[in-house]
């Protein structure tokens, strides 16, 4: 290894006048000509590698060099490359090289080597091209399938398909955390549960995921422990354990430990627990790191709008009467009769009272996510009940109660819920060679994830993960997708190109899984129960077509060439499940895509731009300032903000996608400096009625300040 800091290939011109940041900075000021200067933005990625990256990465001959030497340093692991022949492994990274990849944005290019890049064990030089990454994590992925691999690397290259954030940074690193995305953890109402509930989220937050966990079935403030009345704490202790223990566990310092809570809407403690979030709280109970979420039934909606008291059950009364967790039980079916039931106790508030709570809390902090209960597992197309969601309200899975002894080990290992997420480029996966050929590879690449984990220290996750071979195929850039079609977001086109495209990618994955099932002889365990086994999931689907009905639409489907599926498609499809199985029990979510959007250079999910030009502060660097995908001086109109574009336009489309999606979609609702609770309260109420699963964050515009961004000043109230 020569001991220069210059990586091989990388042109080298003069000093120039400004350095990347400033080039960068200059998105934020017009030209002479009042426009945007893209162009500055283009420049400042080429000098960030010219200034910065060159000159701080390690400089290997070739490629063989460079493999020993981050082998034998402890860098790569070495396992992962003896699956392959030594001509195959040239060949792969060779095919990386051919795309000529360059970053289209300089936060793009940023975010990459601050956060994902291999560096060196000091931290102060990149040992890794983009290239380099991406041929790393499919090989790990393929585990010796060459041509899997070699899908894999077009697919990523070509920037189609997005692995998530924990899978592109670990993947092929000997020192590195899991390539899990998150974890849903249950609590019971014991001490042993909640002691392995704190215990899980340590083991798994040092690990890198974020972790959410269920306090609904835990008994409330002043209720009884061994028939003694008054003698519990209620959720809240709780609550500070976690939120102590996330501040604890990290991944090395390279991800900060997050964790989440839900609390059922009818949970004697409910108000207290959104109290926890207000900014005047009482230090002993605010929760200041944790996110908090609300899972609400139908009935409670049905309560408000009669303007009715609101009953809150006692876990511990529920689970004695009925022989079963609170969260099990359907609270709009039994409402009625658990009110009625003396044996259970029983408080009140009025609904109105409480969803005007929920709005203020979110004026003031974001939270709480919101998960409508009853909605959410009309469509789950699985046996069982999904009772709560994850950190980006987007996992919507199944789980099983573990039953623990008094030493903490297992008596029952119940099951609890991993995600393995990546994302599709809408835009480029319209591009798709071949459509079908993209989502295999996508599902196949997801589906290793979820095979390859191992969670020892948290058996019921291991347990959950093993049997279901969950996977979330998410995708991102509708919005930059829309606005290069000259389609405004929200219009009768884009929902019809959101129908059908989603619609299509549904199709595909359905029988990508379906092939998985075939070569490995096995489907996931519960699949006989499943609507997918008797052929419920597919009703709609038989008997409607979802088939483009704008010209527009039908354009874009003809010049890609892409075909969408006709009914007889999809009873095709039915029964070739219903005979031979599917692998993956869970298949879609929609996750925010945060970070690969930046690196991808796409819109972040399918939700619209906060801004045309996107500001972030990024480290001791500032401000850094990120151009939507695709806009360009001519096509601006077609890049309305979230805050112009108004929540109904966005649930709307969000609706759309939903009804093709077997878990949830992380939807952000954006409202002006003007907004009420009211309005709020309205957005819940018509996202709630539009079938809405899940509500991610509020956010709320500041007022702008001047000269500091070409839209103004974006906000997000957290």
């Amino acid at each position: 290894m020569a001991d220069t800091l210059t990586d091989t290939g990388l042109e080298t011109s003069p000093a120039p006048e400004l350095d990347y940041h400033a080039l960068n900075a200059k998105l934020n000021l017009y030209d002479a000509q009042g426009r945007i200067q893209f162009d500055a933005d283009h420049e400042a990625a080429r000098q960030y590698f010219l200034q910065h990256v060159n000159q701080n990465t390690v400089f290997f001959h070739d490629i063989e060099e460079k493999l020993e030497y981050l082998v034998e340093e402890g860098y790569y692991e070495r396992d992962i490359l003896d699956r392959y022949s030594p001509e195959f492994v040239k060949v792969a990274f060779k095919t990386a090289y051919s795309h000529r990849f360059r970053f289209e944005t300089f936060l793009g290019a940023f975010k990459y080597y601050t956060s994902y890049t291999l560096k060196t064990f000091d931290g102060k030089r990149y040992l890794e091209r983009f290239e380099d990454r991406v041929t790393m994590v499919a090989l790990a992925l393929a585990e010796g399938n060459e041509e899997l691999a070699i899908d894999l690397i077009n697919e990523i290259m070509t920037g189609r398909f997005q692995p998530a954030t924990p899978t592109f940074l670990n993947e092929g690193k000997a020192q590195r955390g899991e390539p899990v995305s998150c974890f849903l953890v249950r609590i019971e109402d014991n001490m042993e549960s909640i002691s392995r509930g704190i215990n899980s989220a340590l083991q798994l937050s040092k690990r890198g995921g974020g972790v959410a966990l269920l306090l609904t079935n835990l008994r409330e403030q002043g209720a009884p422990i061994k028939r003694i009345e008054n003698q519990s704490s209620g959720i809240v202790p709780v609550m500070k354990l976690l939120e102590d223990s996330f501040s604890y566990a990290n991944q090395l310092g390279a991800r900060q430990g997050a964790g989440a809570v839900y609390l059922h809407a009818h949970h004697p403690d409910i108000m207290r627990f959104l109290d926890t979030k207000r900014e005047n709280a009482d230090e002993k109970i605010r929760i200041k790191t944790l996110s908090l979420g609300v899972v609400i039934p139908d009935i409670t909606f049905e309560l408000a709008k009669k303007n009715e008291d609101m009953y809150l059950f006692s876990p511990y009364d529920v689970e004695r009467v009925y022989g079963v967790p609170f969260s099990e039980i359907s609270v709009s079916e039994k409402y009625h009769e658990m009110v009625d039931d003396s044996r259970i106790r029983k408080s009140k508030v009025k609904a109105r009272k409480f969803f005007q709570t929920i709005a203020e809390i979110q004026f003031e902090s974001g939270y709480p996510y919101v998960m409508f209960e009853d909605t959410v597992n009309r469509a789950n197309p699985i046996d069982g009940k999904v009772v709560m969601s994850n950190l980006c309200s987007e996992i919507l899975q199944v789980s099983e109660p573990s039953q623990l002894n008094e030493d903490l080990t297992y008596k029952h290992i119940g099951k609890d819920i991993s995600c393995n997420l990546g994302s599709l480029n809408i835009a480029k996966t319209m591009e798709s060679p071949d459509f079908a050929r993209t989502i295999r590879t996508a599902v196949r690449g997801l589906t290793a994830v979820s095979d390859q984990t191992h969670m020892h220290s948290v058996p019921s996750i291991d347990r959950g993960n093993s049997e279901s071979h969950a996977i979330g195929l998410g995708q991102m850039n509708l919005h930059g997708f829309l606005a290069r079609e000259s389609i405004y977001y929200g219009s009768e086109e884009a929902l019809d190109f959101t129908n059908v495209y989603f619609a299509t990618v549904l199709f595909h994955v359905l029988s990508a899984s379906n092939e998985l099932a075939v070569e490995r002889g096995e489907s996931f365990v519960g699949f006989e129960k499943s609507d997918y086994a008797n052929g419920k999931f597919f009703t709609k689907y038989r008997e409607q077509d979802f088939l483009p009905t704008t010209d527009k639409v039908k354009e874009i489907f003809e010049r890609n060439n892409l075909h969408v599926p006709t009914r007889q498609d999809w009873a095709e499809l039915a029964d070739r499940i219903a005979s031979t199985g599917l692998y993956n029990r869970n298949l879609q979510a929609v996750p925010p895509t945060g970070s690969i959007s930046y690196i991808n250079n796409s819109t972040s999910s399918i939700h619209p731009i906060v801004s045309k030009i996107e500001i972030r502060k990024e480290g001791k660097i500032g401000r850094v300032y990120y151009p939507a995908p695709y806009m360009t001086n001519e096509n601006l109109s077609f890049y309305q903000d979230a805050y112009e574009i108004g929540y109904e336009k966005i649930i709307d489309t969000y609706a759309v996608a939903t009804q093709h999606v077997d878990q949830g979609l992380s939807l952000t609702l954006f409202f002006s400096d003007t907004a009420t609770t009211r309005d709020l309260n309205k957005a819940q109420i018509y996202a709630w009625r539009k079938g809405i699963k899940t509500i991610y964050y509020v956010r709320l515009r500041q007022a702008a300040l001047e000269g500091t961004e070409v839209q103004g000043c974006v906000s997000c109230m957290l």
